[in-house]
């Protein structure tokens, strides 16, 4: 199971990314407008973190050969709905 994350940066987010590897899951990817997420790298060294929006999108357009199977959204509750419809 492949998974992107937005929000990495919120409180909630390093619980996702925990349950996440305890799935067995992979995070590839994972965004947030604030650099504060050296959590990452103790489940997942090799995501990709994104800190500006658009090259998170355009990352996820030009996948090749690995897919999501999963979108986590962490991002504050205002912003949810924007990002499932990105």
């Amino acid at each position: 199971m492949n998974f992107g994350l937005v929000g990495a940066g919120g409180y909630i987010a390093p619980r996702h990314v925990k349950a996440i590897k305890d799935l067995g899951g992979n995070l590839l990817v994972a965004c947030d407008v604030h650099d504060s997420v050296g959590y990452l790298d103790k489940f997942f060294p090799d995501a990709l973190f994104f800190n500006q929006p658009d090259q998170f999108d355009r990352f996820l357009m030009s996948i090749d050969g690995q897919h999501l199977d999963f979108l986590t959204v962490c991002s504050p509750n205002n912003l949810h709905d924007f990002h499932i419809r990105q």
